[in-house]
């Protein structure tokens, strides 16, 4: 479990380079007409990391609730699809943004291989949510987690008021190239 708690911290400072760099600072996001679903899926990923980290960062999760992790991960991927096939409807990706999705791609697929035999073990014990202490993995994780449902709030509002802009001035800047 130690190395799925480091590449989910790898994950929280990959993700959360590219919200800052790239969302924030490149492409300015939260204050760009027409990214208001773009900002809403952010929104809902966060949420479902700031769940997944604090969530293995102090719990076990077996038996039945097992799947709560699974489902977490599975919606998790489910959002960053949509996200993706959204981004390139409506702008361009920087270099810098492509490599950053590629290497959480790339770690995505690391931790839930390594994460997905534990998770069978877990489920195969009768139900219940053990408290766990990891170390300095709770405590990133935590950090982390607390990051990302910060940001999740942020998101989420900037979502809503990008979303009540007249739809001329959105859709003036979402076709741009």
């Amino acid at each position: 479990m130690e190395l799925v708690l480091w590449l989910l911290v790898l994950h929280g400072v990959l993700g959360g380079l590219d919200v800052l760099i790239n969302h924030e600072l490149a492409e300015r996001l939260p204050h760009r007409p027409g990214a208001g679903l773009e900002e809403a899926l952010h929104a809902a990923r966060e949420a479902l990391f700031a769940s997944l980290f604090i969530s293995l960062a102090w719990f076990e999760w077996h038996g039945l609730a097992a799947w709560c992790i699974v489902a977490i991960i599975g919606a998790e991927l489910c959002v960053s699809t949509w996200d993706s096939v959204l981004e390139d409807q409506t702008r361009r990706l920087p270099p810098l943004e492509r490599i950053l999705h590629i290497a959480l791609l790339i770690n995505l697929g690391a931790y839930a291989t390594l994460l997905a035999p534990i998770l069978a073990d877990w489920h195969a014990d009768p139900s219940a949510v053990f408290p766990v202490w990891n170390g300095r993995q709770t405590v990133a994780l935590t950090l982390l987690g607390l990051a990302a449902a910060a940001w999740c709030i942020r998101d989420a509002r900037s979502s809503r008021r990008l979303s009540a802009l007249p739809a001329q001035a959105a859709a003036g800047v979402a076709s741009r190239p």
